[in-house]
């Protein structure tokens, strides 16, 4: 048993997976709980303000702990900035790359923070904003001109990218108005690489940082990570704010909030053969866990290893007429057979928030547990109605 088995059967013992109707997403308030205290640590060493990044997760259940923790939510439009307002309860900031006339009106509502991808989305509705009377900050997202992010689909910083204005976009522009700079070009990575994307940052735009009242550092920071270096991360940011006169600074983690802390449960509904052994599951990678297939990655899946690891090796197929809904191939200790459940670990982020009804399969239920309670928390099933109210 590897080191995640036993974190994540800690927090998921089979008391717990054994309760829930599959498929599901689990989610663990204990293992939340953990990861917002080391993200709380973070901003008291700091001074930093960290914040929810709601495109990674989204459960107004869990937002009641997490909000003990952290300052507020980043949201990527008028849809999540609505749910932050109302659900969350404290911070909003808003980024998308263009806003409709319809839509700015809406994040002003429920925005504290407006970001803007660039300089003409900025003067287009600058005037809308100040109208609204709110007090709402505004910033801008630059491009630093660095990322080390290895594929190429997350990669912002890459020629032809659409985010974030340049140096030359600034050049002879008055930024009376703009409080603040937004950078993002990490995507799971450590502090090593904050360093060398900070670094090109300042180099690039010293003349607007020092204009400036705040500066958000963006996500794809891996906080929580076990081998995440806290104390360089602290000190990267403490030396920034030393330079440019104790300015503010924001993060705005996703994963690092809920990392390790949901696992989804699925159950075998067939096995078959056709030149390898294959295990149908009640649930599906194109549906279910679509970064599965868009990212790509392999999941975790508790008791299971590598293809011929363990005696009998399954790949295991979605219940999809997507062909290439695969999870992947693994290998068991005992033969898969109809009713067997199994954990994919890991399952909190980029699932829920991303999953679909193609084909009309049913959406997985949404559960909570702690190891206080000793049983999962239904918060949400769905049916036909949740299916027939997303088409036309």
């Amino acid at each position: 048993m590897n080191r995640i088995d036993k974190k994540t059967l800690a927090d998921f013992p089979e008391s717990i997976t054994d309760q829930v109707a599959t498929p599901c997403y689990l989610i663990s308030e204990d293992a939340v709980r953990r990861n917002c205290r080391i993200l709380a640590s973070v901003q008291e060493r700091t001074g930093a303000k960290i914040l929810l990044a709601l495109k990674a997760f989204a459960l107004p259940a869990v937002f009641p702990l997490i909000r003990e923790y952290l300052h507020g939510v980043c949201a990527s439009g008028p849809i999540e900035a609505q749910l932050g307002r109302e659900e969350f309860g404290r911070e909003v900031h808003t980024y998308a790359p263009a806003y409709t006339t319809a839509q700015m009106e809406r994040v002003i509502r429920f925005s504290d923070h407006i970001l803007f991808n660039s300089i003409h989305q900025w003067h287009t509705h600058r005037d809308s904003i100040a109208a609204s009377g709110r007090n709402i900050e505004i910033g801008l997202r630059v491009n630093p001109g660095h990322a080390e992010v290895e594929i190429d689909l997350y990669n912002p910083c890459l020629p032809g990218s659409r985010f974030g204005v340049s140096p030359d976009d600034l050049a002879g522009v008055d930024l009376s108005g703009i409080s603040g700079l937004h950078f993002h070009a990490l995507c799971e990575q450590g502090a090593d690489v904050l360093v060398r994307v900070l670094n090109s940052f300042e180099n690039r735009f010293p003349e607007a940082i020092s204009k400036m009242r705040w500066i958000n550092f963006g996500g794809g920071h891996h906080i929580t990570r076990e081998d995440y270096d806290l104390d360089l991360l602290c000190k990267t940011i403490n030396e920034f704010r030393a330079r440019h006169n104790n300015i503010p600074v924001y993060l705005e983690p996703g994963e690092a909030v809920v990392l390790n802390a949901g696992v989804f449960v699925t159950s075998v509904v067939d096995t078959m053969r056709n030149g390898v052994d294959i295990a149908i599951l009640d649930s599906s990678a194109e549906t279910h866990m679509p970064d599965v297939l868009a990212m790509p990655y392999r999941p975790h899946v508790i008791g299971g290893g590598a293809p011929d690891e363990h005696p009998h090796t399954y790949r295991l197929g979605g219940i999809s007429c997507l062909a290439g809904d695969i999870v992947g191939d693994y290998s068991f200790n005992e033969p898969l057979k109809a009713g067997t459940r199994l954990v994919l670990t890991d399952m909190a982020l980029y699932s829920f928030v991303k999953n679909n009804t193609f084909n009309g399969v049913e959406l997985p239920s949404l559960y909570t547990c702690s190891l206080a309670s000793g049983s999962p928390k239904l918060i949400r099933s769905f049916d036909y109605s949740d299916y027939r109210s997303r088409i036309a």
